[in-house]
């Protein structure tokens, strides 16, 4: 499998060197040359699977013959070593709870795959590299579980200072070893746009690589739990609408990937915070990015998505082609809040911020007679603990996963500029 850059003015790149450079020469993300559907068979008969023999259908033709097969069926394994139960909330929508991983975040799938890929590929090298990732919440936490002790990486974590929540934080500036945690101050875009700025820099940049969700190895991974959820539904013999609370917009890319592939999904919707720069395209054509506001949705607080080029490309640009399969409605906190209880009191289901935007979402669609919702719960309640018990009447007990960092000492060193961040690593 080759990926080339949606800037198109770079050299087509190998699954290898993809996930190792993270972003082109010209500063696009990479995309995969070539897309092959699955067979009919296999999405017909997917009940006979394991969820490990579906991961690794889905994934192999994007890695190719760069990872022996066997490898990569270990490393898939490990990847979807939990759960992913879904939920019922009312009688034609369900909650995907993507949260029981390591570190109860939907990002600790691609974290963990990708980690893996990048050892096997560095196993033989000398040279350290350095994995860089900006944060909006989770994304931090899970590349730092998922890298932590790796041989030949070292991992540095920007994040915005007091725009993600206590637990969230303490996940990604406690763990030491190789993980390093930048304090930013700024909002998460300005995270992300010095995380780009580093790999245009040609001081810096041969021993970098990134690993947020403009990876593909962060990426594409995430197309497993649509095909999990779509395994447990199918017998349903109804529609599927899926709302993805959306942030960069990784998460809902790689649905609309795995619905390329053949999974018959009928409908995405994208259910945003505030932060609206997709749905304001949806309805006038013209895409602004605007500064990313703060919310009690942290993790979505994007204002201007890296993937959503990558959904144009998947509909070839063509605007009304993108429409008849996807749609997109932002939410205030005060709508999200109002529907944290609406869901509690209806099913007594405790639903984190995001995932109650999730759900705001499918409402505001509407579901036909014949079609059923689902939306993901992308993180633990307890990742947004002051939220949550702020909102509802519930004490949300702390899962052993978190006990394990709540009470650690942080470390963190500040920055303010792009500057401060190349000075540091050229320190490192």
């Amino acid at each position: 499998m080759n990926y080339y850059s949606l800037h198109h003015k770079s050299p087509k790149s190998t699954f290898k060197n993809a996930v190792v450079e993270g972003l082109a020469k010209d500063r696009g993300i990479y995309f995969p040359d070539n897309i092959q559907q699955l067979s009919k068979d296999f999405i017909e008969n997917i009940s006979d699977y394991t969820n490990h023999e579906i991961a690794y259908e889905v994934i192999k033709q994007f890695v190719g013959d760069e990872i022996p097969a066997e490898k990569l069926k270990e490393i898939v394994a490990n990847t979807v070593s939990f759960d992913f139960p879904l939920v019922k909330v009312d009688d034609n929508i369900a909650a995907l709870e993507l949260f029981h991983g390591p570190t109860m975040a939907f990002k600790d799938v691609g974290a963990k795959f990708m980690a893996q890929c990048l050892e096997y590929f560095n196993k033989d090298n000398d040279d350290e590299v350095t994995v860089l990732v900006a944060t909006s919440g989770d994304t931090g936490g899970a590349v730092a579980n998922g890298f932590l002790g790796a041989k030949g990486v070292n991992v540095v974590i920007l994040y915005p200072s007091g725009k993600v929540s206590d637990i969230q934080e303490k996940q990604l500036t406690t763990l030491g070893q190789n993980i390093t945690a930048l304090e930013v101050d700024g909002v998460f875009d300005d995270c992300q746009e010095m995380v780009k700025t580093a790999f245009l820099d040609e001081e810096i940049t041969k021993t970098l690589t990134s690993a947020n969700s403009i990876n593909v190895a962060r990426w594409l991974p995430q197309m497993f739990y649509f095909f999990f959820a779509y395994k447990e539904l199918h017998k349903k013999h109804k529609d599927l609408i899926f709302s993805v609370p959306s942030g960069n917009f990784g998460n809902i890319c790689a649905g609309i990937m795995a619905q390329k592939l053949g999974l018959p999904i009928k409908h995405f919707v994208a259910s945003t915070n505030v932060n609206d720069t997709v749905p304001n395209y949806l309805v006038d054509g013209v895409y602004k990015p605007k500064p990313s506001k703060a919310t009690i949705s942290n993790a979505m607080d994007v204002g201007n998505p890296s993937n959503f080029i990558r959904i144009q490309e998947l509909f070839n640009n063509d605007l009304d082609a993108l429409k008849c399969a996807f749609s997109s409605y932002s939410f205030s906190d005060d709508e999200t809040r109002a529907t944290m209880k609406e869901i509690y009191a209806n099913s007594g289901y405790v639903a984190d911020p995001h995932g109650a935007v999730g759900y705001l979402g499918l409402k505001k669609h509407g579901l036909k007679e014949n079609e059923f919702g689902v939306f993901l719960e992308t993180a633990h309640p307890v990742k947004f603990l002051d939220v949550v018990e702020g909102t509802l009447p519930v004490k949300v007990e702390i899962p052993a996963q978190i006990k394990k960092v709540i009470n650690n000492k942080k470390v963190a060193y500040k920055a303010s500029t792009y500057q401060d961040l190349k000075d540091f690593l050229l320190k490192k």
